[in-house]
C-alpha cells in the first residue's frame, strides 16, 4: 500500500514532504488496521479536492481504504469553551494570534462572564450562556442547543473545552464526536474528580500531569491524544501544585489541538494514532 500510494503521487507529479505509517498488529486489543499519513504538494491541475478524490479512487477501491484529503492552507475553525479558569484559553488565543497555531478561532462560549474582556481584546465574539452547577438535563440541553447553533453558524471544525467545567450530555457528545477536545487536569486515569491536585497532594505524589482527549459520552474516558507530567515535591502547597499543573495543562492542550488541526491524529477505536 505504501508503494501504491507513493507511486500514484509520483506519477501525478506530486512532491511528498512527509510520510508516516503504523500497523496496529501487536497483541492485546489491536485493531488490525494500517494507518498512513502523507503530506504532499500537488501540481496546479490537482489543486481542487474533487481532482484528488478522483486520483485516489482506484487505489482506494483496490485496498478498501478510507481516504481523507485535507488542504493545510485552510485553517480549521475553532470554538473555545471555558468556565472560570482562563489559563488554557489565554494560551490558545496567544498561540493562534502569534501564528504558532494554524487555526482560526471564531468565537468563545462560557457559562460565566469572567473572560468577556479577554475575548474583546482579541476582537472575538463572546457568548455568555449561563449554566449553573446541578442544572437539570432539560436546562442543560437547552443551553447545549444554543452552542450547537453557534457551531453550525460559524461552520466550526473543532470545539476545544479549555477548562469548561460542565459535564456534557450524551446527545451533545454524539453531536461533537471526533471534533471536540477536552483538557483534564490530571494524568488519567488516576485522581479523577473535581480536585485532583488536592488528591495528589494528600497522597504525596512526586509527579502530576494533564491529559488531552477527545470528548465521548463516557466522562474523561475518550481517546487520549496527549499527556505530560511535571515534578513536584513535599515543599509545595496544594495551591503551588495547582499552579504547576496549570502550566502543564496549557502545553498539553496546545499540542493536542495543533496535532488535530494539522490532521496528525487518527482515531483507532478507543485509542488514537498520533503522527507527530
Amino acid at each position: 500500500m505504501v508503494h501504491a500510494i507513493s507511486a500514484l503521487l509520483y506519477q501525478a507529479g506530486c512532491h511528498i514532504l512527509e510520510s508516516s505509517q503504523f500497523s496496529d498488529l501487536k497483541g492485546g486489543k489491536s485493531s488490525g488496521y494500517f494507518f498512513m499519513r502523507v503530506h504532499f504538494e500537488a501540481p496546479t491541475q490537482l489543486s481542487g479536492p474533487d481532482a484528488l478524490e478522483q486520483l485516489f479512487s482506484a487505489v482506494r477501491d483496490r485496498y478498501s481504504m478510507r481516504v481523507n484529503i485535507y488542504r493545510l492552507a485552510r485553517k480549521p475553525r475553532l470554538l473555545l469553551m471555558v468556565s472560570k479558569h482562563g489559563h488554557c484559553l489565554n494560551d490558545l488565543l496567544f498561540r493562534t494570534q502569534s501564528g504558532q497555531l494554524s487555526a482560526d478561532v471564531r468565537a468563545i462560549v462560557s457559562n460565566h462572564r469572567d473572560f468577556e474582556g479577554l475575548a474583546a481584546s482579541y476582537q472575538l465574539p463572546f457568548h455568555h450562556l449561563p449554566l449553573l452547577t446541578g442544572a437539570s438535563q432539560e436546562v442543560k440541553r437547552d443551553q447545549e442547543r444554543k452552542v450547537q447553533d453557534l457551531i453550525e453558524q460559524h461552520e466550526i471544525d473543532l470545539v476545544v473545552l479549555a477548562r469548561y467545567m460542565q459535564v456534557l450530555t450524551e446527545e451533545f457528545c454524539e453531536f461533537l464526536r471526533g471534533r471536540a477536545i477536552n483538557i483534564h487536569h490530571s494524568f488519567l486515569p488516576s485522581f479523577k474528580g473535581a480536585m485532583p491536585y488536592y488528591q495528589a497532594h494528600d497522597r504525596g505524589v512526586k509527579l502530576i500531569g494533564a491529559t488531552a482527549h477527545y470528548v465521548t459520552p463516557d466522562l474523561d474516558e475518550g481517546p487520549i491524544i496527549e499527556q505530560d507530567v511535571a515534578r513536584v515535591d513535599h515543599a509545595l502547597s496544594p495551591e503551588e501544585i495547582t499552579s504547576v499543573g496549570r502550566d502543564v495543562e496549557s502545553v498539553v492542550l496546545a499540542r493536542a489541538v495543533r496535532w488535530h488541526v494539522e490532521h496528525r491524529v487518527l482515531l483507532n477505536g478507543s485509542k488514537t494514532v498520533v503522527f507527530r
